[in-house]
């Protein structure tokens, strides 16, 4: 566990790079938290953010200026910059996030819900992160598989293979991609 940049509270985190790279100094993040409470986001100049809600019944996300959005799982996520002035406001219990993170210059992400199996090339992407949640999940690579159980990622590099195949046992896989810039 990490504790969060503003002191509100603690994440876990699944992937960073370097890594060990601190909060001040990382090129990319994964993380997850789980929210209890309402309050401001941490401030990170420079970065680019990416939030999903993975368990919950909502959290509504005031942006900026940017009109209030309601996020709760299996609602597409939302970016912002990390810089930008940003709030959470339970909607009904605790939640739990799942955060993209990526340095100006250094890297950009997409993150993709994964509901059915789905082939995988990496095109322009360097790396690939897949996270499973409420079940298992299967990467297939060439000749090898590989199981992942509940709360496992896997970092997949495309200097190690060109494709790959995920399947899911349930809705709730997510693949992240990284570009470097």
């Amino acid at each position: 566990m990490t504790p969060w940049k503003n002191g509100g509270g603690s994440t876990t985190e699944i992937a960073v790079a370097p890594a060990d790279a601190s909060l001040d100094d990382f090129d990319w993040r994964i993380s997850m938290a789980v929210v209890a409470s309402d309050g401001p986001f941490s401030n990170f100049p420079g970065i680019d953010r990416t939030l999903a809600v993975v368990k919950g019944n909502g959290l509504i996300l005031t942006i900026g200026n940017r009109a209030p959005v309601t996020l709760a799982d299996g609602t597409a996520p939302i970016s912002f910059a990390g810089d930008t002035p940003t709030s959470a406001r339970l909607t009904a219990g605790e939640i739990t996030d799942l955060n993209i993170m990526t340095r100006h210059g250094c890297f950009r992400h997409h993150l993709v819900r994964v509901s059915t199996s789905m082939s995988c090339d990496f095109g322009d992407n360097q790396i690939a992160v897949v996270l499973s949640l409420n079940g298992t999940t299967e990467i297939i690579a060439g000749e090898n598989t590989a199981t992942l159980e509940h709360g496992d990622a896997a970092l997949i590099d495309r200097a190690t293979t060109t494709d790959f195949r995920i399947v899911p046992a349930t809705s709730n896989c997510h693949l992240i991609w990284l570009t470097a810039q």
